[in-house]
């Protein structure tokens, strides 16, 4: 990707100005919004099916009230070094700092990166391997502390550590020049690190990259940036309190069952120029049922869904006969494949045609039905990159039939091949609280049955999916998990940033947490190494596409479908909005009536 010119960022006032020009719509058939009359709002906000897609919702800068998520599974984690959920990372902006952040604004502007806890955009040398960053001036935490530049070098050391913190990014760990045998701060305590990061004073860091890579800020907009003061750090523990860099600071945490964030004395807004900081309080509940979330979300019980991925099958029967539920809803297009991990370490899928046995029999139909259907589920997916993704291209190695349903004949000729005639049995994981990957998992059991493949199905829990059954290479071959239902989102706009992490086979760790789950390809590897060599982004284009075909070559990976969600505004909620960068409602924007 060739790195963006330096820019000022763009405060989320001036989108809500935006928006006051450009919010409403000219339905006379759709219900008004209750909107208050605080501060910035023009007029009454008028609701309409997709309002909150290329502009705000209800603007206004009015501050108070409690704004209420709820979240139908638990996070895999609070703490920045040990979570990758989407909604983690959207959520995190309201109590944690990273160096650079998404702009809080709608549409395409808000996947242009931006300064936050630095003055601007990193600096680079002139071969992309060394890349500067100064803090501004006047950063604190929570208790009043000074957040320096030794904070955040420390949070991106202690994240470097993948036993611990089994489920963050690790594109840090890979990118730059670690020491020999380096662990991570726990394990390697007071090892110098220079070689990796420097501090040359308070204000100032520096990172060594081994390999040139010119989008390097979208990697520090990324949770393990977020600084962490190395007296208040509890390790794996930490989790249960986080020290606060941003507007709000935990009240408390119940974990498994909810927490509630007030705000932070201690937090400057002529510090940060990307949070509104609008409600007072904000309260989270977690492991609530989804039906019953949705439910809560249109009687207007609850705010926002969290997860950011749609409502289910049941809501959305109500929602889209129903001029005035539709009304409060938005239709995005993601970057998102939903997809099915087919490991290769598993009998008799270590043997290629049985995998390409799994492609060809599949329903891609059942697919798309489990996630809503082609309007709020998505197109069905023939390879990895969704087209949106820069550099995608269309790729069918294993056509599904005219009607999508499967070609059974060229199921049962790979079976053959590898030895399986009569079909196999095997296991399918999904996550338990979330329906929609139940009913996948149920679709593709009665699919694959019509060639004799037998799936038992395997629920289990969202926050622990990755770090202790899906993502743990251990425990995948000790039960049988040929098939794991799965999922995922471009970490920023660019061919690397949707791939890297999942399919690169060096991000796979038997300790678990690993984004992926199933694909260990030398040549990808490599063909990832090599596009970070290239400078040109039109020329790295081809290379992603070159990467999406040798993945499906090996069958590792089932494509389902390419995401779209249904996703419903809260009722009273304030400058509401989807962004290109979170692909879901942004959080830091929200305020309540």
């Amino acid at each position: 990707m060739k790195r963006k010119p330096a820019v000022a960022t763009f405060a989320v006032t001036a989108a809500l100005a935006l928006g006051l020009s450009a919010c409403g719509g000219t339905s006379t058939d759709s219900p008004k919004e209750s909107a208050g009359a605080g501060t910035g709002a023009a007029a009454p906000a008028q609701a309409e099916f997709n309002a909150a897609m290329t502009k705000v919702f209800n603007p206004s800068t009015k501050k108070g009230g409690t704004l209420k998520f709820v979240n139908s599974g638990d996070w895999d984690s609070l703490d920045p070094a040990d979570t990758y959920y989407g909604y983690s990372w959207n959520f995190m902006r309201l109590y944690g700092r990273a160096l650079t952040v998404f702009k809080a604004a709608p549409g395409a502007e808000g996947a242009t990166v931006a300064p936050d806890l630095a003055k601007d955009l990193g600096k680079p040398s002139a071969d992309f391997k060394t890349w500067t960053y100064t803090l501004r001036e006047g950063l604190k935490f929570e208790d009043g502390t000074p957040i320096t530049s030794k904070d955040v070098a420390y949070a991106v050391a202690r994240a470097f550590d993948k036993e611990t913190f089994p489920n963050g990014p690790t594109y840090l760990n890979e990118m730059l020049d670690w020491p020999k045998d380096y662990k991570g701060a726990y394990k390697s305590k007071d090892a110098d690190f220079s070689s990796a990061i420097e501090t040359p004073d308070d204000s100032t860091i520096v990172f060594h990259l081994k390999q040139p890579y010119s989008g390097f800020d979208y990697i520090t907009q990324m949770s393990p940036t977020v600084p962490v003061p190395k007296a208040k750090d509890t390790g794996a523990k930490y989790r249960e309190h986080v020290i606060s860099s941003g507007p709000y600071m935990f009240e408390k945490n119940e974990i498994g069952k909810g927490f509630s964030l007030v705000r932070n004395p201690n937090w400057d807004a002529a510090t940060d120029p990307n949070r509104p900081a609008l409600p007072d309080r904000i309260e989270v509940q977690t492991n609530v049922n989804a039906d019953d979330l949705d439910n809560r979300l249109l009687s207007g019980d609850i705010h926002v869904d969290i997860a950011g991925t749609g409502v289910q099958p049941a809501a959305m029967s109500k929602i889209l006969p129903d001029p005035a539920l539709k009304a409060r809803a938005d239709n995005p297009t993601l970057q998102r494949l939903w997809y099915t991990s087919v490991s290769p370490t598993v009998k008799p899928l270590d043997n290629i045609d049985c995998r390409k046995a799994v492609q060809y029999a599949a329903d891609k139909t059942g697919y798309q039905a489990a996630y809503g259907g082609e309007f709020s589920g998505g197109a069905i997916a023939t390879s990895l990159m969704p087209p949106s993704v820069p550099g995608a291209a269309k790729i069918d190695l294993y056509p599904s039939g005219a009607d999508g349903k499967g070609d059974l004949a060229k199921a049962k000729e790979h079976l053959a091949a590898c030895g399986q005639p009569n079909g196999f049995e095997t296991n399918i994981s999904y996550r338990a609280e979330r329906p929609k990957e139940k009913a996948t998992a149920e679709a593709l059991q009665e699919s694959l049955a019509r060639v004799g493949i037998k799936l038992t199905l395997k629920p289990y829990p969202q926050a622990d999916y990755f770090s202790l059954y899906a993502g743990k290479p251990p425990f995948v071959v000790e039960n049988k998990l040929g098939l794991a239902v799965n999922g995922w989102g471009s970490d920023y706009p660019d061919g690397y940033g949707f791939l890297q992490q999942m399919v690169d086979s060096r991000v796979i760790r038997e300790t678990g947490g690993s984004s992926n789950v199933s694909v260990r390809i030398p040549d990808v590897d490599k063909m990832l190494d090599e596009s970070l060599l290239e400078a040109d982004a039109k020329k790295r284009e081809p290379m992603w596409a070159a990467i999406d075909k040798r993945v499906m070559e090996e069958a590792v990976i089932l494509p389902g479908v390419w995401a779209k969600s249904l996703l419903v505004r809260g009722q009273g909620v304030t400058n509401v909005f989807i962004s290109d960068g979170q692909q879901m409602y942004d959080y830091v924007a929200m305020g309540v009536e």
